[in-house]
């Protein structure tokens, strides 16, 4: 890791352990007039630089590179159905904007900002989108890369396992690793199958909620605080009321806050690295699994497993390491309605979690 990189990771360390009250950080921090604000938009966002870079207090611009997987634009053949006056209009779109990244690259560094890029993840190919995210952002060394993960639903969003692919391949590539931008549902999942997702929960959180106060939000996993907010959107941002409203912009445009000046962002910024590995806790020693014999129940398997109705039978355990244990259980369950099942139950032992699949149920 050279030097700027190990500046970034040392100043989210240093962020992690200040004393920051739930108020500073985690309740409408961007009405400290000291915490920096950063701006992220896409092709679309109608932007007056002027106006926007008359307030002082925004320290850095993100803004939309690649989208998905290439786009194929030979305009021969059928094209997936596309015609060629299509296919050229995709051609002359995909142009326009590239050269519209690359005209507010030039201005937002030329006046001081910090810069960064995101790639908005689709279901293809990752190691194919994250080549394709560093072809056409081209980023240098002081600029933040960033993956954006929108939900977890892999028809149309990257997978998360592919999302640790494309990670690693910039990695690979550029020598550091992307930041995280998501929300607070998908951020939750990974922070509790971390130890599924090692690399995606220790990447730099850039995280989007809109609220006035994520009290409740952390600590997640590894991460103890985000590296961005992003608190107002179009969602929550009109004409008649408006977490802050950036000048020589419409409502439309995404704003963010780090909990930090712009100084010490200065200092974060482009981050690179890796955010440390939280010990796993241990695992229990006893398990207490609830199985159906049959009939009505609910039933759950943890280490606090519900009682009830008992019964005899046996059960297998995977545990992380992938090894089998057999051995006899006692089955509780309580008589619930709503969920009919019969026969066995599938049980992963996972750090902290233990999931029961019970086999050929109904829920009504």
């Amino acid at each position: 890791m050279n030097p700027k990189h190990r500046a970034g990771l040392a100043a989210l360390l240093l962020l992690a352990g200040l004393p920051f009250s739930a108020s500073a950080a985690y309740v409408e921090p961007w009405k400290k007039p000291e915490n920096a604000i950063v701006i992220d938009a896409y092709e679309l966002n109608e932007i007056d630089w002027s106006e926007m870079l008359s307030d002082s207090r925004i320290a850095g611009f993100i803004s939309k590179a690649s989208d998905g997987l290439p786009e194929s634009f030979s305009c021969k053949g059928e094209h997936g159905g596309d015609t060629v006056a299509h296919c050229k209009t995709m051609w002359r779109k995909y142009a326009v904007s590239r050269e519209l990244y690359q005209t507010r690259r030039l201005l937002a560094r030329s006046k001081g900002l910090l810069w960064g890029a995101y790639h908005l993840a689709r279901p293809g190919n990752p190691v194919d989108q994250a080549n394709h995210f560093l072809d056409y952002a081209n980023p240098q060394d002081d600029e933040m890369m960033v993956l954006d993960i929108e939900g977890i639903d892999p028809d149309n969003y990257m997978s998360l396992a592919d999302a640790q692919v494309f990670a690693g391949h910039i990695k690979t590539r550029t020598g550091r690793y992307p930041v995280l931008y998501t929300n607070h549902s998908t951020a939750r999942h990974i922070a509790l199958n971390r130890d599924t997702y090692r690399i995606l929960s220790r990447l730099p959180l850039w995280y989007a909620r809109y609220k006035p106060g994520i009290e409740d939000a952390f600590p997640m996993g590894n991460w103890d605080s985000y590296a961005l907010w992003q608190f107002s959107a179009g969602v929550n941002c009109s004409k008649r009321r408006c977490p802050y409203r950036v000048k020589g912009a419409l409502t439309d445009i995404d704003v963010n806050v780090a909990p930090m000046t712009k100084a010490a962002l200065g200092k974060a910024w482009a981050f690179g690295g890796l955010l440390p590995e939280k010990p796993f806790e241990p695992l229990d020693g006893m398990l207490t699994a609830s199985i159906p014999a049959g009939g009505a129940f609910k039933a759950t398997v943890t280490a606090e497993a519900e009682a009830g109705t008992a019964a005899q039978t046996a059960g297998a355990v995977t545990l992380a390491s992938g090894a089998t244990a057999s051995f006899p259980v006692a089955v509780t369950a309580e008589v619930r309605a709503g969920i009919m099942a019969k026969g066995t139950a599938t049980i992963t032992l996972g750090r902290r979690l233990v999931e029961v699949t019970p086999l050929n149920y109904q829920d009504f």
